[in-house]
């Protein structure tokens, strides 16, 4: 049986970004995956370095991997865009020194604006929810 290989998303003027840019050496380095419903997921290992309070991971943190998800997720679908609101329910502390991961999926498209959902899970448990809305980034020329 052959294994299909997943695509990593990105953005060729996004490879400096803290969350999700393979050029920045001191960032996240987060690598989102297309799944085949169209939602995009990377897992990632919350660090100390990543902390707020001892042992729990730091809300902005969590909000910044949130907002890379759901850019990734647009990313795949060949869209890039800018966050214009974004809505955060923290449920429970996101554990440091363990394993979470972080999904993100299109709600709806009503181009120019996108509505995105996206979530940060531990041992299968939402643990941070997002909701937001993004422009189409008009500051990009064509083709960039």
């Amino acid at each position: 049986m052959e294994t299909k290989k997943q695509q990593h998303t990105g953005h060729k003027s996004h490879a400096a970004c803290i969350a999700c840019g393979p050029a920045n050496p001191v960032g996240l380095r987060l690598k989102f995956a297309r799944q085949e419903d169209g939602s995009v997921r990377a897992a990632v290992f919350c660090r100390r370095e990543m902390s707020g309070y001892d042992g729990f991971l730091h809300g902005g943190v969590a909000a910044l991997m949130l907002d890379s998800a759901m850019t990734n997720c647009l990313f795949s679908m060949g869209i890039a865009a800018l966050t214009a609101e974004f809505n955060l329910k923290y449920k429970a502390p996101v554990i440091i020194g363990r394993a979470a991961e972080v999904s993100a999926s299109l709600v709806s498209d009503l181009a120019p604006l996108y509505v995105m959902k996206a979530e940060l899970c531990q041992d299968g448990q939402p643990k941070v929810l997002a909701e937001a809305k993004f422009l189409k980034n008009i500051f990009l020329k064509e083709g960039e």
